[in-house]
């Protein structure tokens, strides 16, 4: 495959719901697809109409279950002729990088799919540090499928994975109600995961996190020092509370369900 056919064998793929403040930053920087699939579970806020205003857009409506069922629909709505995916949430942001980096790629290699960093902002501010993950977010379509892992979900690629140089942005931009909403639903499945699974199959952070009190305050030392976020002024702050009060809300969780157990 020569380079040059690399853009046109990509469909971006999208979950939206009510994400008017960042999709027009993700789909700006998609201008070199021509189709991307804009997967909607019931926006009000007019996500759809800008997104409509993107050449190339197809928007495509499902309500809203789980994430992971909502991606394997979404990756199902690929054209033929253009079988690798690129996953994207609607506040990531393409570097020039990246973009630049996926021309270059050999999408006939040993690879079935790519794993990229993040680059965390608050409010278009870039961070030092953070504590979000590689995600896999370029695959072939044919090889991958998506599975809940608690509040969150997980693709599994059939076959060997890359990682690209180039970063993404996670530049969520939402009201921080939003954020306090979305928190709570997270919360409660997040406990449910953690509780519920074999402790031997969980990661160490949520090893640490069924515990049920360690992690808040290994959380604000770790994003505060050792990922700099003290040196990012009012940004790094807002994310250092914010991740620390994220894992003392899964913390009470934790807490309360093994009391009721009692």
């Amino acid at each position: 495959m020569r380079v040059t056919d690399n853009y046109a064998a990509i469909t971006p793929v999208i979950l939206t719901f009510n994400e008017a403040p960042n999709i027009a930053r993700t789909l700006a920087r998609l201008d070199w697809a021509s189709d991307i699939v804009v997967v909607d579970s019931g926006s009000t806020d007019g996500t759809i109409t800008i997104a409509g205003r993107h050449p190339g857009v197809r928007v495509v409506h499902r309500a809203f279950d789980r994430h992971a069922n909502q991606w394997n629909f979404a990756i199902a709505q690929a054209r033929p002729d253009a079988p690798w995916i690129l996953a994207l949430d609607a506040d990531y942001v393409l570097t020039k990088e990246f973009v630049d980096e996926i021309a270059s790629l050999d999408l006939n290699s040993a690879f079935a799919g790519y794993r990229a960093n993040f680059v965390y902002c608050v409010n278009g501010k870039r961070l030092r540090g953070s504590l979000y993950p590689p995600v896999t977010v370029l695959f072939r379509a044919g090889d991958a499928c998506y599975e809940q892992v608690g509040h969150t979900q997980r693709v599994a690629v059939d076959g060997l994975l890359g990682r690209m140089s180039g970063k993404i942005l996670h530049d969520d931009r939402k009201p921080l109600r939003r954020w306090f909403e979305a928190q709570v639903k997270y919360t409660a499945l997040e406990s449910a995961f953690i509780l519920e699974a074999d402790p031997a199959t969980l990661s160490r952070r949520d090893r640490i996190r069924r515990m049920g009190w360690p992690a808040p305050m290994l959380v604000f030392l770790y994003t505060l020092f050792v990922k700099g976020c003290v040196l990012d002024g009012w940004a790094g702050w807002c994310y250092v509370l914010q991740r620390t009060l994220a894992e003392t809300m899964i913390a009470l969780a934790v807490i309360e369900r093994r009391s009721r157990r009692n």
